[in-house]
């Protein structure tokens, strides 16, 4: 069976609900992908530490434990994995909460299930680097290098999640030119994103911290690092540093 989704991939289920963990069971194995569904918690944590997945769908509505330290120990377990939240809770701090706590991307209850594999096929195109772009980005003493997947600070190297990393390297790769809201989320996220763009922010957040104690730990008396301006109402820019 042709796979519609892309490259076959081996995916988590997190979802107490039997008829959604049903649904995206049967779905997802239509696809060839492999899936494993747990019902709790627990199940799931033991499951992130014992496997490799390559993307994981964590309901936040969890029986047995807080669904944002699930998110945050998952997180901890499985540093590389894709990891998306499907939640019942619309509000915007959940949302904040659940990105901060190391998700890379949400969606509400009830949700599209066209729009569930959508998403899912993005992250995991990106995540198998279908369009690898073989350069290395260098703005002031901030070198993003995108066949390597690494960043750097003056040779110190700056750990950054999938998609910061992505998010630094749309950014990086037209320093000081002002990048609208909309592009960044299609080039970083999905060009058929329907939700709120407020994980964008959430994701620039993070970066202007990791960037900015990066910085610290540099043994250097100037250190150039480019900061990341907020154009209210377009989008950002990324800034190099003063000479």
């Amino acid at each position: 069976m042709t796979d519609t989704l892309g490259a076959v991939a081996r995916l988590l289920v997190v979802e107490d609900d039997d008829t959604i963990g049903g649904l995206l069971d049967r779905g997802l194995r239509s696809h060839g992908h492999e899936v494993v569904w747990c019902r709790s918690g627990r199940a799931a944590l033991h499951e992130a530490t014992i496997a490799d997945f390559d993307l994981i769908l964590l309901d936040l509505g969890l029986p047995d434990l807080d669904g944002f330290e699930v998110c945050r120990r998952v997180r901890a377990a499985a540093p590389g994995c894709v990891l998306v939240i499907l939640t019942a809770r619309d509000e915007e701090m959940d949302v904040v909460v659940g990105l901060e706590a190391g998700a890379d991307d949400y969606l509400t209850k009830p949700f599209r299930y066209t729009e569930l594999l959508a998403r899912i096929r993005a992250h995991l195109r990106r995540g198998a680097g279908a369009a690898p772009t073989p350069e290395a980005y260098i703005v002031g003493d901030l070198t993003v290098d995108t066949a390597a997947r690494r960043c750097s600070l003056r040779g110190h190297d700056v750990a950054l999640r999938s998609k910061e990393f992505d998010l630094l390297a749309r950014l990086a790769a037209e320093p000081n030119l002002a990048i609208t809201r909309e592009t960044l989320m299609a080039d970083v996220w999905d060009e058929n994103w329907h939700g709120s763009t407020k994980t964008l922010d959430v994701h620039v957040a993070a970066l202007r911290r990791k960037l900015a104690a990066a910085s610290e730990n540099v043994d250097a008396d100037i250190v150039s690092v480019p900061s990341i301006a907020t154009l209210r109402g377009y989008g950002y820019r990324l800034e190099s540093a003063p000479s």
